[in-house]
């Protein structure tokens, strides 16, 4: 259940969709993230003002997963984002990769400890990346 629980959320209209948030984050969740922008903690709140702001700034979101695995009740994904802009709505940029592990509580995500690195111009030049179907 953990690993569709993770499945879900990261095929879900995150755009389209105001319940997201709702149905698959714990209302106590906690995100620790790692960027270049140095560590983030995110909690419920947080992370809604974020996906507002999403909603605000693209016009589409995709995602593409390398990875998805499951132990016990941590699952952790790999993967691709890749947007559309409101000013440019038909050129897709990829925008950064992530690594992200899930607890999962109560069937929904509860703690999460993700890393996420920029995409760059060598990105194109590989062909590493393994898309999986989630």
């Amino acid at each position: 259940m953990s690993k569709e629980v993770v499945r879900n959320f990261y095929k879900a209209d995150i755009l389209g969709d105001p319940t997201v948030l709702k149905t698959y984050f714990h209302p106590e969740i906690s995100l620790i993230w790692n960027s270049n922008d140095g560590l983030t903690i995110m909690n419920y709140q947080d992370l809604e003002g974020f996906f507002g702001e999403i909603r605000n700034t693209y016009d589409d979101l995709r995602i593409e997963v390398s990875h998805l695995l499951q132990d016990d009740n941590f699952v952790t994904i790999r993967y691709k984002y890749y947007v559309s802009t409101l000013e440019n709505p038909e050129e897709e940029l990829g925008i950064a990769h992530f690594i992200a592990i899930w607890e999962i509580k109560d069937g929904q995500m509860y703690r999460g400890y993700q890393v996420s690195q920029p995409v760059t111009e060598l990105d194109d030049t590989t062909e590493s990346y393994h898309k999986v179907k989630v």
